[in-house]
Formats: C-alpha cells, structure tokens, sequence
C-alpha cells in the first residue's frame, strides 16, 4: 500500500528507467497506405503485418511489458467478404510464422474478444500459440481479434447480474444502453494507447481499460510505424505529467506560500 501511494502521489514526469508499462495500439491505415500506392488493400494488411513484427520485436527493450495491437473489430466484419478472409489468413500466416521467434523473445500471445465467429482453422492456431508461448514472461503480447470493448463489458456485467440468486436473465444488448452511461471497472489499466493513421477516436476498443491512459495519434499509416515512431510515442509519454484526477503536492504548496506570503 505504501508503495502504491507514493506511485499515485509523486506526479512526476514519466521516468526514462519507468518499465512495466502497458501500450495499446490502434493499427490504422493499413487501406489507406495500400491505395495510395495503386495496390489491393490486402497488400497494405500484409504491410501491416510487419509493422508488428517489428513492434513486437522493440517493445521489451522499450519497457512494455504488455502490448495490446487492434487487429479486428467487430464493426469490420462489415468489410467486403474477400478483404475479410485475407485479414484471417494474414493472421494465421503469422501466428503460425511468429510462433518459435515469440517463444525465443519470451513473449505470452493471449488473444482477445470472441472466437465463435471465426474460422476453425484460425481458432486452432489461435490455441496452439497461445498453449506454445505460456511460458513466456518477458512481454504478454494481446492481440484483438473480433473484439469490441461494448460487448466484453455488456457479457461481463450481464454473468455477473445472472450470478446473483434471484435475478431474472435478460441479454447484452438490452444492457449496452445502460453500460455505456454508467459503468465504470477496473480492468488492465491502459498506460498509453496509440492510434495511428491520422483518425482520433478509440473506435471501442478497451474504453474501460483507457480512462486514464495517455494518448498518442499520430498520422503515420502503420504499415509505415516503426520503432523509431514507437520510441517517439514514448517519448512524448514520458514527458506528461499523469495526475489521475488531483492536484501535485508541489503545486499545492506553491499555491499555499503565494496565498500566505513568505512569512
């Protein structure tokens, strides 16, 4: 509890040295980046893909010890049929690839949101990865996938209300109205979420775990992000002050001695 305190009370700028730190990242622009360049937006997923491997690689030597990447909302099964196949199948390819390199780095894959609509071929592999990399304590690597920040809170809260003896069943969706006004939890804190692509909105993705989590957007498609840009995210990262809602000691005590005079 101690420690806990001073962590909560220093409001110091974000220390170089600070590790353990959990970055999520919305990958945007990987369409945008494909059409600029006259390519099928399945290139720029494919470009996409190594945009992550080289995140993945960077972020334990940059201090994250968490790394949760927006692969695919829920909203984006409203995509053409085709360019929803080539996502699944790019994420397959790379598990599938990545899965002895993530081993070796010490990096736990753990994937997030609803696997009952996928492909059995994609949850199988999804499962052999998540079983071969268990062991690894070095970096958790989340991946989203069919993921939507509503929906995990709405069957969240909606196992919990049927838990309790006595209280009729009623569903998620007769639920989200009321969860998006009202609910708060505590679930994973976001340190520091990133959007790339130019857009500035968190597109539902872990609302809950980011009402305190700083912001970064940048305009950089992803398939261009690289570590430098990584670096650069943190960077900025490190020099806000994160005050949780109060008021530094320091600034406290400024105020005090200007009110009181010197005496």
């Amino acid at each position: 509890m101690q420690s806990d305190k001073r962590a909560v009370n220093s409001f110091t700028l974000q220390s170089v040295a600070q590790a353990g730190l959990h970055v999520a990242i919305i990958m945007d622009g990987n369409g945008r980046w494909a059409a600029r360049r006259g390519l099928p937006r399945v290139a720029g997923h494919r470009a996409g893909v190594a945009a992550a491997r080289c995140t993945v690689e960077h972020a334990p030597r940059l201090g994250i010890r968490c790394l949760t990447l927006y692969a695919f909302s829920s909203d984006n099964w409203r995509r053409p049929p085709d360019e929803v196949r080539s996502i699944f199948h790019l994420l397959r390819a790379y598990l599938r690839l990545e899965c002895n390199a993530l081993r070796q780095r010490g990096a736990r894959l753990e994937v997030i949101g609803r696997r009952d609509r996928l492909p059995p071929l994609l949850r199988s592999e999804i499962a052999r990865v998540e079983l071969a990399t268990c062991g690894g304590h070095e970096l958790l690597l989340r991946v989203a996938v069919d993921y939507s920040s509503r929906d995990v809170i709405a069957r969240t809260v909606l196992e919990a209300v049927n838990a309790v003896p006595g209280n009729s069943r009623t569903s998620p969706e007769s639920l989200k109205g009321l969860l998006t006004q009202c609910l708060t939890t505590e679930c994973g804190e976001v340190d520091l979420l990133i959007r790339t692509g130019g857009e500035k909105r968190l597109s539902d993705f872990l609302l809950w775990e980011s009402a305190y989590a700083e912001l970064v957007f940048t305009d950089r498609m992803w398939p261009d992000f690289n570590e430098c840009d990584l670096e650069a995210a943190l960077a900025e990262f490190r020099r806000r002050e994160r005050r949780f809602g109060s008021v530094p000691a320091t600034r406290i005590s400024a105020s005090l001695l200007s009110f009181g005079g010197t005496q």
